[in-house]
């Protein structure tokens, strides 16, 4: 099968399109998917810095990707839910950006309806690692005010709607471009703030009366744990989801102290199996019928086929695109 092969770590350049042998269903109750689209995350990026690793032993090489989408094409002895046609959407530990990927039926969601494979394969990182950062890492409630950085992202973009169906009272973004703020606010956020122009501290404090925000997710880590404290209610919760900016930083424990904060890491990509299982399936049954009635969508902002995933990577580390960037793999 092809598929996008990391033998070496470093810039976009190392991403190779080889044919490796097939993955087979071993397990009874294995699923075989012939990938139709895949999507890129910032983890891909990380991994192919050599920032990032794969869980488990280290392989022969790697194959990346976090996520895929794509139609049944063999199933275990045991596997009851799905057959063989089936279009469905899930996660990875890796191995996304490939002909065909194998991987645990109750780890797999349907594609709803009417979304094409482009857009179904924008929901399941993105999604899941917002619904997860917000409403169980965070604790978010009707009537919190958020803050979501990088609001422009996959999982910003994800997040936004999310907050906004949860019932956020105000909904925070911050961004790297007025036109990325302003499709922020079409999507639902109440108030894009620029880094590039503005303290999102500041911001945030002036236009919540000093109150400050429930619930941060932050994807940069070491340059905004001043801001994010600085900002952050009386309890507030603080979200760790990447640290783009720097994994190690000074904090102030005074004020994580006086105002009761909570500073939480989060991944999914190393979870055990059982845990991922469990949000995946509480996904598709409190979020995935969302997708179906309209109140959430993809953003997809464009697609590039899998041997052009070296430009993609360099689309995505230039910060070009708002949602996802998507990899057409059939």
């Amino acid at each position: 099968m092809k598929a996008i092969v990391l033998r070496e770590y470093g810039g976009p350049e190392v991403l190779k399109a080889e044919d490796i042998p097939e993955p087979q269903v071993l397990c009874p109750y294995d699923v075989k998917v012939a990938v139709h689209a895949t999507a890129l995350n910032r983890a891909d990026v990380l991994q192919r810095r050599g920032k990032y690793p794969q869980p488990g032993p280290k392989p022969q090489y790697e194959v990346p990707g976090l996520e895929f989408c794509g139609v049944v094409e063999e199933v275990g002895s045991q596997v009851l839910e799905w057959k063989v046609g089936d279009r469905v959407m899930g996660l990875l530990a890796g191995g996304g950006y490939a002909e065909y990927v194998v991987t645990h039926e109750r780890m797999l969601m349907p594609v709803p309806r009417d979304l094409s494979f482009h857009e179904a394969a924008a929901i399941p990182e993105v999604f899941l690692t917002a619904y997860d950062a917000l409403f169980f890492k965070g604790r978010m409630e009707v009537g919190d005010v958020v803050l979501i950085h990088a609001g422009g992202s996959g999982v910003g973009t994800a997040a936004i709607q999310l907050a906004k169906i949860g019932g956020a009272s105000k909904i925070f973004v911050t961004a790297g471009s007025a036109d990325k703020c302003e499709r922020t606010v079409r999507l639902g956020a109440d108030r894009a703030i620029n880094y590039k122009e503005e303290n999102f501290a500041d911001v945030v404090l002036s236009e919540t009366g000093g109150r400050g925000v429930d619930v941060t997710l932050d994807f940069i880590g070491k340059p905004y744990l001043d801001g994010n404290t600085k900002a952050a209610a009386m309890d507030g919760r603080i979200v760790q989801i990447a640290v783009m900016g720097g994994a190690k930083g000074e904090v102030d424990l005074g004020a994580f102290m006086s105002k009761r904060l909570t500073l939480v890491g989060t991944t999914l990509r190393a979870r055990p199996i059982e845990q991922k299982i469990a949000l995946t399936q509480r996904f598709r049954k409190e979020i995935l019928p969302l997708f179906e009635s309209g109140r959430l969508r993809p953003i997809v902002d464009t697609a590039f086929p899998l041997e052009r995933a070296a430009e993609a990577h360099r689309y995505m580390e230039e910060n070009r695109n708002f949602g996802k960037i998507i990899l057409a793999v059939r």
